[in-house]
């Protein structure tokens, strides 16, 4: 048995875990229900390689963390005589609160960056996994050892809180519009008191990607994104005109049809008055080419995503995506929790938010599939310019797993209500 296999004496006293045996305790997810498995069998082995590909979190004061957001602070306790650094797997983390707040992190960076010698790892401390490891030099060289052989993906996966998570009913229902994104990062889909990657690098996601640095950026970005505002308008136009197309003949578009039938309405646009009572043009004869020019590109890049998405499964022969404010709608519900982890909301206002994102997708879109192929659609019109990369890659994985998975919330609640 190598150094560290065992996790020490101070894991075999009494403790708040103690209650589970016999108790009836479920497992929030399957990281704790591996590790409780493990523990029960004696098998530390086995229970640091659960640990290796897990995600851990650790609590900081938030004036730590605003002080100092390219820091990590560490915060020891005392448990049976052993200084101890507490880690929790993220099934086990409490509900956001103002403050503390956590940092993310993982056990071969805690292997590289450990603080000092005489500090244990604690690891869901006071539950029924708890376990308490010594980590000197040699000891972290095996958890190096046990991340090193850890081959279980932590992307690209469905993952789910058993207990602690909506499964049903309308706020499950938002959530899952946000599932593809969480499949695709490997997240808890129905984790509404969300943690995500850790106070700090939620801050730092939404000012890189979104520009959102305090609580009225976001709450601005989320009406947008709950209005269905956030992404091209030139795109609504172009899917619009399919759409009054489809209505007014009962039926498929032919592409040529769409072409002219979109060009001819831009031409009527141009010749409407400016607003000054004066009969004139409202753009000029180059700016009213150029929108043409620009309108018939992004037909042709929708025409030939669609075909893609028919030959992949994502659309059925013959039907095709009326409107991508799913896009908007998914995003929507993971910018409630994004908001949350960041601390620019509370869990009450996020779920309202989640709420709403169930709601407006309901009203515009008919199952989850419909939905998907919308949400896909609008991605790949934003990053992917018809790459069919990583971008499209990534989300035709996450469409599959939750249309087949029979765990899958896409399986399991009704898109509309009964």
């Amino acid at each position: 048995m190598g150094v560290g296999d065992e996790p020490g004496a101070a894991s075999q006293a009494p403790g708040p875990g103690g209650w589970a045996h016999g108790s009836g305790w479920r497992a929030p997810g399957e990281v704790e229900r591996d590790l409780y498995a493990a523990k029960l069998r004696g098998d530390w082995p086995a229970y640091l390689d659960v640990l290796a590909r897990a995600d851990l979190y650790h609590a900081m004061s938030r004036a730590q963390a605003d002080a100092q957001p390219g820091w990590i602070h560490f915060n020891p306790v005392r448990v049976n005589g052993h200084l101890m650094l507490a880690f929790h797997t993220d099934g086990m983390l409490p509900a956001p609160v103002p403050d503390p707040v956590f940092f993310a992190t993982d056990l071969a960076d805690l292997a590289q960056d450990w603080p000092r010698d005489d500090e244990w790892l604690a690891v869901n401390p006071g539950t029924p996994v708890e376990a308490f490891f010594p980590a000197t030099a040699a000891h972290r060289q095996l958890w190096r050892r046990h991340v090193e052989r850890a081959t279980a993906p932590r992307r690209g996966r469905l993952r789910t809180l058993w207990s602690g998570g909506p499964l049903h009913g309308p706020v499950a229902h938002g959530l899952a519009c946000g599932a593809l994104l969480c499949v695709t990062n490997g997240s808890l889909w129905n984790a509404m008191g969300w943690h995500g990657t850790g106070y700090v690098r939620e801050r730092r996601r939404l000012q890189e990607w979104w520009g959102i640095t305090d609580r009225a950026g976001w709450a601005s970005a989320m009406e947008d994104l709950l209005a269905g505002e956030m992404s091209s308008s030139v795109w609504g136009f172009v899917l619009g005109v399919r759409r009054s197309l489809a209505l007014d003949f009962g039926g498929a578009v032919e592409l040529d049809h769409w072409r002219h039938a979109t060009t001819r309405v831009l031409h009527h646009r141009a010749a409407q008055p400016a607003g000054t009572g004066q009969s004139v043009r409202s753009v000029s004869e180059t700016e009213l080419r150029a929108q043409v020019a620009g309108a018939q590109r992004l037909i042709g890049r929708i025409a030939r995503y669609e075909a893609r998405f028919r030959a992949d499964g994502l659309l059925p022969e013959n039907r095709f995506v009326h409107s991508v404010a799913a896009w908007d709608y998914g995003r929507a519900s993971k910018m409630a929790r994004w908001g949350l982890g960041a601390r620019y909301c509370a869990l009450e206002e996020a779920e309202q938010a989640v709420l709403r994102a169930g709601r407006v997708s309901r009203l515009d879109y008919r199952s989850w599939e419909d939905f998907s192929a919308a949400y896909i659609l609008g991605r790949c019109l934003h990053f992917d310019e018809e790459e069919f990369g990583d971008w499209y890659g990534e989300m035709l994985d996450a469409h599959r797993i939750l249309t087949t998975d029979p765990a899958s919330p896409w399986r399991n609640i009704p898109f509309k209500q009964p």
